[in-house]
């Protein structure tokens, strides 16, 4: 079970976690996690620039070490890149240290001060810990579009009917979001550049 929309009342709980980010530009933030993918990643890349807009990329630290050269695209093309941990390990389910040490591992091949939990499980004290070195960045609004349950058309419009100015939205550069991701993104950037 996971949210597609955090609920304001559950945000002040994770005082140490950022759900969306402010701004008088009526910005909202674009998300990829768990690539680099030799193929996705790329073809992302291009959508992107296609809508001429900018993402950040939360990389698992071994997919960063696997395609170096994707990683240096990203950064080319002024897009941001953040720590999604070494081995993408939920907190929840990891001992403080294994988890504090996995996210340290990824740090040498993602330099970066954001992090982004995978399934945005991470408990109180670990983002205590990991606060000192980083922003963790959580999300407003979550595509879905990793879950086979949904249609592409569904991952468009949960990453898109309650975005706003300062909305953080999560699209996923992976296989096993390709099905939905490659019909559902460049919807969403057009909807988003309205």
């Amino acid at each position: 079970m996971y949210s597609k929309h955090f609920p304001e009342i559950i945000k002040p709980l994770g005082k140490d976690l950022i759900f969306d980010i402010k701004n008088d530009r009526n910005a909202l933030f674009l998300t990829f996690d768990d690539g680099p993918h030799p193929v996705i990643t790329p073809w992302v890349l291009d959508q992107l620039c296609r809508f001429n807009a900018k993402a950040t990329f939360f990389l698992i630290g071994k997919n960063a070490e696997e395609h170096p050269e994707i990683v240096k695209k990203i950064l080319e093309e002024g897009h941001s890149i953040g720590n999604h941990t070494q081995s993408h390990l939920s907190g929840w389910k990891t001992s403080n240290e294994a988890y504090y040490s996995d996210v340290r591992e990824c740090s040498n091949k993602v330099q970066s001060q954001l992090f982004r939990p995978p399934y945005g499980q991470i408990t109180k004290r670990q983002s205590k810990h990991l606060k000192v070195d980083y922003d963790i960045i959580m999300w407003s609004d979550l595509s879905a579009d990793f879950d086979k349950n949904y249609s592409s058309d569904d991952c468009v419009k949960f990453a898109t009917n309650k975005v706003k100015s300062g909305s953080v939205v999560v699209f996923h550069d992976s296989d096993k979001a390709w099905s939905r991701l490659e019909c559902a993104l460049p919807k969403c950037l057009a909807f988003y550049s309205k």
